[in-house]
């Protein structure tokens, strides 16, 4: 017997307020037409005054829970991937499980910015496969808004706010291909890159939040490769190829990156969940958003074969590759 974990509930947040592209024009030199043609955004959400990460993780994980039948005290870990805590401590982990008015178990965050859903799905399969926890509630959250510099056209219009949470129960497979749930996972991080994408403050530096800097077309060269890469690498590690695939959930941070990893894959953009044009870039959101949504939609289907890609800050990528 072989012991998977395996996706039982998943949902997802967006805070109401909805940002047109339009509303840049007043205040960047840029236009709806601009940031389109160059990111395929067309809208994004911003959490409210007040509204926090944890909040909206909360939220998500309310969701996730109802589908998976369960209630807040069932869940034996919390995991929660996030760049843009609502304190330096605790964790929103902590705060989620607080929220849920969980009692038991325990929780904590990954940060490893955008691809930190694929280290936290990492870290809750990790825990499934040895024992450590039989349910985990893994959610990516975050409100990227807080840390704009809105005097920068070329990233502010690219970011926004949401959180998305699955569950992941302990289950039995043959441990072959064709079992549900997690099949592999690829992780990846490299240093020597960290210029390319970085908020400029924190704690033990400038004692402020900082802002996020970002040098977009070497990022752009280094995520195609990189997302491409760490995909076959997923793959290859149960023996399955490109054509096994029914849908590419990637990281949404830009629809052309989106395109150029589907291509080299080898896989028709019809195989590819996208939701960028509606929430922009999530950073650790990004991926369970539009997993949720897929779902939502009834694009994924019980038996579909996922691929789960993403590239952040760090550089961090990876890809896990799992059965729904």
């Amino acid at each position: 017997m072989t012991v998977r974990a395996v996706p039982t509930g998943i949902g997802h947040y967006l805070p109401d307020r909805v940002v047109e592209n339009s509303e840049f024009e007043t205040s960047l030199n840029t236009s709806d037409e601009w940031i389109r043609s160059r990111s395929g955004i067309e809208r994004r959400h911003f959490a409210a005054e007040g509204e926090t990460t944890s909040q909206m993780a909360v939220k998500a994980a309310q969701g996730a829970l109802a589908m998976a039948g369960l209630k807040p005290d069932d869940i034996d870990a919390v995991i929660v991937a996030t760049s843009t805590p609502d304190l330096t401590f605790p964790s929103v982990g902590t705060m989620v499980q607080e929220g849920l008015g969980m009692t038991r178990g325990f929780a904590f965050d990954v940060q490893a910015v955008c691809a930190g859903f694929i280290f936290a799905l990492a870290n809750a399969n990790g825990m499934i496969l040895s024992g450590q926890a039989e349910k985990v509630l893994v959610i990516g959250a975050e409100t990227f808004s807080r840390i704009m510099d809105w005097d920068d056209r070329a990233t502010c219009v690219l970011f926004g706010d949401g959180a998305g949470a699955l569950v992941l129960e302990a289950r039995s497979g043959s441990g072959h291909s064709d079992d549900r749930g997690i099949l592999s996972v690829d992780l990846n991080s490299d240093g020597r890159y960290r210029d390319m994408l970085y908020v400029d403050g924190g704690v033990s530096t400038s004692g402020t939040a900082g802002k996020l800097r970002m040098q977009g077309n070497p990022l752009f060269r280094q995520a195609v490769e990189k997302l491409a890469k760490t995909a076959h690498a997923a793959l290859d590690k149960v023996k399955l190829g490109s054509e096994a695939v029914d849908w590419i959930v990637p990281h949404q941070a830009n629809i052309r990156i989106i395109q150029g990893t589907a291509k080299k894959m080898g896989v028709p953009m019809d195989k590819v969940i996208v939701t960028v044009q509606d929430h922009g870039n999530t950073s650790a959101a990004s991926i369970p958003l539009a997993l949720s949504v897929g779902v939502a939609e009834g694009k994924v289907k019980p038996g579909d074969l996922l691929v789960a890609e993403a590239i952040g800050g760090g550089l961090a990528w990876g890809a896990v590759v799992m059965r729904w």
